[in-house]
């Protein structure tokens, strides 16, 4: 149900046009004139909004304005009395979809809503599918919009298809693993097995067993033969995620492996062949854990014939807001509408440097989507560590002044930036007025009443 703002100062045309629109099934929200309509356009979402154009002290053309600046996507009518050309073309240049001359035909009216409404549908779904299609490459959902994305996507098309052992490298939460399932996915050994293992979270005396396997009776509680990721994952890939934190005693034997492709479980005296692609993963630099004497350097070397590094989401602004319309239709999963985000919150998911990558943008937007009113993402429904990091990190800067001209006419957003002109001038000279009207250039008396009023 497409939502309507309605303006007017006169109480008969909010009344015929609120039942009228109505009867059509619109949700309807009534404004009696343009101050009362300025803070319904701050707090709230519409899809069109029907404004006169003669109103005081707030006119229709200065709404007009303050959609086009906090609402863009809402299509706007403007309704006048006084059908000049003049005023027509003032309105269209500002952003107005069309207008309506009083007094108007029913049907006419109904039609043009209708094309305002259908105009900024379909402005509203090309806006979002350019900032949702995930550009040229989609693997396992990697979204690559930006170049360093493309060329990871171009490396894992390139040595998809070949048996190398590939070592995956960049930070924590960017993804790593996404690109290991993409190039198994894209390999010749697609219908086998994939096996994940994070070297981090197994403890050393498991080590050896969980990759190798054991024999019964080979250590205490091996009650039987069991087979190692190796045996099961015959034909198929393992990825070896964490692999700095391999056990120095496994990494021997782990080199074979890959050298000779066969194992020998733990207790066991024969060597079995496995045919097996290794894909690998660090977040840290391999060659720092060589120097510590934690890394076999020969291991370096076998295991990092082809790296693909995965850049911050710092470092590839491009893929922001792709991602971040990825992770909701994932949360929404069709069963409603994508909800509308405020430019103001896209501003700050684009800035904020989020250093937990793209896990944190992830959880990000499951928060933001517990807490979303009427469908719309707002700052408020940011978690508070984002905004925190935003605030703290200079982009409230930019927000700041975005929500400093919302809604001022351009004679109270100078007046405002008039007096933190005189403060800080005031301020680096001591509070001497004399001096500071002589460095502003007009007189005393100019500056006292350019001054605010002293607070009681």
């Amino acid at each position: 149900m497409a939502k309507i703002l309605l303006v007017d100062d006169e109480p008969s045309i909010l009344s015929v046009l609120s039942v009228l629109l109505k009867a059509e099934g619109y949700d309807v929200v009534s404004a009696d004139g343009g101050e009362k309509a300025a803070d319904l356009i701050k707090s709230t979402s519409f899809d069109l909004m029907i404004s006169d154009i003669r109103m005081h002290p707030i006119d229709g053309m200065t709404l007009l304005k303050m959609a086009r600046e906090q609402r863009p996507a809402m299509s706007v009518l403007m309704i006048t009395g006084y059908g000049s050309i003049e005023t027509a073309v003032e309105a269209l240049k500002l952003g107005a979809f069309d207008y309506i001359t009083k007094p108007f035909k029913v049907d006419e009216l109904l039609i043009t809503v209708q094309r305002a409404l259908d105009y900024n549908k379909a402005l509203s779904e090309n806006v979002d599918l350019k900032a949702q299609l995930t550009g040229r490459y989609k693997f396992e959902n990697i979204i690559a919009e930006s170049p360093a994305m493309r060329q990871v996507c171009e490396m894992v098309e390139r040595v998809a298809p070949t048996d190398t052992t590939v070592l995956v490298y960049g930070e924590s939460g960017t993804g790593k693993d996404l690109v290991a399932k993409a190039i198994h996915a894209y390999s010749n050994r697609k219908d086998k097995k994939f096996f994940p293992l994070n070297c981090a979270a197994l403890p050393e005396p498991l080590f050896e067993s969980e990759l190798f396997g054991h024999m019964k009776g080979s250590f205490t509680g091996a009650s039987t033969d069991k087979e190692g990721l190796f045996e099961a994952a015959d034909g198929g890939t393992i990825f070896l995620d964490e692999i700095g934190s391999m056990p120095l005693s496994v990494q021997a034997k782990f080199l074979r492996v890959l050298q000779d492709k066969e194992i020998r479980r733990v207790g066991g005296n024969e060597n079995i062949s496995v045919d097996v692609r290794v894909l690998a993963a660090t977040n840290s630099r391999l060659e720092d854990l060589i120097e510590k004497g934690v890394l076999r350097e020969d291991l370096y070397y076998r295991l990092s014939v082809i790296s693909i590094e995965v850049k911050p989401l710092r470092e590839r602004q491009e893929d922001i807001l792709p991602l971040v319309y990825h992770f909701l239709r994932q949360e929404i999963k069709g069963e409603r509408e994508l909800p509308s985000i405020e430019p103001g919150v896209l501003r700050v998911l684009e800035e904020y440097s989020w250093p937990g990558n793209v896990r944190e943008l992830e959880s990000a937007i499951k928060y933001v989507l517990t807490f979303a009113k009427d469908n719309v993402i707002t700052k408020d429904c940011l978690p508070a560590k984002t905004m925190q990091a935003v605030k703290a990190g200079g982009i409230a800067a930019s927000a700041r002044y975005d929500d400093d001209i919302r809604g001022k006419s351009l004679r109270a957003f100078l007046r405002a930036k008039e007096q933190e002109h005189l403060e800080q001038v005031l301020k680096h000279l001591g509070g001497d007025k004399q001096k500071a009207a002589k460095e502003l250039r007009i007189s005393l008396a100019t500056l006292y009443r350019k001054l605010p009023e002293p607070k009681d």
